[in-house]
């Protein structure tokens, strides 16, 4: 089981989906350029990870997955935290829709 963001960033490195989602004014952008609304993916699952001392160190990775098949991921901060400037993150992010699936299904 992994427990670490460091072990999930590693196990997508590994199966070649280590794509970062970034915020733009117009949706997410996959490294590659091509944008995507919220109705173009999927969060297949949220990983939750918390500081030992520091509130300020919990962070979220959402695995999202697109309409065409790139599997990525984008991660930020939770709670008061968001490490997000755009306002619009997480309300792009809330319209997602979330499709969680089983670790084994994704990392089998």
């Amino acid at each position: 089981m992994m427990t670490t963001l460091s072990g999930v960033l590693e196990k997508l490195r590994l199966r070649k989906q280590d794509n970062e989602f970034q915020i733009t004014g117009d949706g997410f952008a996959s490294p590659a350029g091509k944008i995507y609304k919220p109705e173009e993916l999927q969060i297949v699952k949220t990983y939750r990870f918390e500081g030992d001392s520091d509130p300020s160190d919990n962070t979220v990775l959402y695995l999202i997955e697109a309409n065409d098949g790139l599997m990525g991921y984008s991660i930020d901060a939770y709670g008061a935290y968001s490490n997000h400037e755009e306002e619009w993150y997480d309300d792009f992010v809330r319209r997602i829709p979330v499709l969680e699936r089983e670790e084994q299904e994704i990392f089998p």
